[in-house]
């Protein structure tokens, strides 16, 4: 499947035209239609339908405009690393992570780093850790925060000077609210959101020790800000990373600490045996050099 075709068809998606496309393009109608036609028997599958004068995409069409879309990024974004220079740095880190407390300490190194590198740009998405390397795996991100334990035979990393503690959030006119920390007893009988991951949820299960029999987890999520609704709203008490709700509004949703503390630390991490860009690279020996420096002082 070349680039060149796939460049055809998502420009065929963007102008809803053979006509309009082919101008675009700067090719004749007839090649278009051609370049289309072959395209779709090579497929095996029909990846437009027309609709009055516009072409509509098929499901089949709408599962390779993203997948076309994502694979022409990533060639773009190899074609601009390739090109660059040494000293000017330009380019693009996609950094993926939670919603933890490291993303503090994470944006202040990208600050430091743009005044050094102010042509490079950036793109923070907020997800799960399961996600998190999914991306990284398929190439969609460079970077990502997770939670240790790290897979060493998938990923390099470096650690980061922070540790995230888990904590429950309840509304604030809760009965538990009034309490300093929050234990596995207090929790019997309640409704409980839980985090999504598995591995997460058998941290929470440990927690809780003999208590675990008596918990009721009706339902899960993977964000806490959406959590937090759902708290606000009545339907428990959900756990979070307590330094990931550094805004979070007490007069509605408060964020307790947990007894016994549950803590984990953080790594900035990467696929391992990959060519990072020279952007990329320059932004991990940043983060080792800054992280020195913490350490010093």
């Amino acid at each position: 499947m070349e680039t060149r075709i796939l460049r055809y068809f998502t420009t065929i998606v963007q102008e809803g035209n053979i006509n309009r496309a082919a101008e675009a393009l700067h090719i004749t109608q007839p090649t278009l239609s051609r370049q289309l036609a072959q395209f779709e028997e090579d497929l095996g599958v029909k990846l437009f339908y027309r609709e009055k004068h516009r072409l509509n995409l098929t499901s089949e069409g709408q599962l390779l405009h993203r997948r076309a879309r994502e694979i022409l990024a990533l060639v773009d974004k190899a074609e601009a690393e390739l090109g660059q220079g040494c000293e000017f740095v330009t380019g693009h880190i996609a950094i993926t992570c939670g919603e933890i407390g490291a993303v503090w300490l994470l944006t202040e190194i990208i600050q430091s780093f743009k005044e050094k590198y102010p042509q490079i740009t950036y793109s923070i998405y907020t997800c799960n850790a399961d996600i998190s390397k999914e991306r990284i795996d398929n190439g969609l991100a460079d970077l990502a925060l997770l939670l240790e334990p790290v897979d060493i035979e998938r990923y390099d990393f470096v650690r980061l000077p922070v540790t995230e503690h888990w904590g429950i959030l309840m509304r604030a006119d809760d009965k538990l609210a009034a309490k300093e920390a929050v234990v596995p007893a207090d929790l019997i009988g309640k409704n409980i959101i839980v985090p999504w991951r598995s591995k997460v949820r058998q941290e929470l299960r440990n927690w809780f020790g003999a208590e675990c029999a008596n918990i009721n987890p009706p339902m899960r999520s993977n964000m806490s800000t959406n959590a937090s609704i759902m708290v606000y709203n009545g339907l428990g008490y959900a756990f979070c990373m307590a330094g990931g709700r550094p805004f979070l509004d007490e007069s509605k949703v408060v964020c307790k600490p947990l007894q016994p503390p549950l803590t984990t630390s953080v790594a900035l991490a990467w696929k391992t045996h990959q060519r990072n860009s020279i952007t990329v690279s320059k932004f991990i020996a940043y983060v080792r050099e800054y992280l020195q420096q913490i350490e010093k002082h």
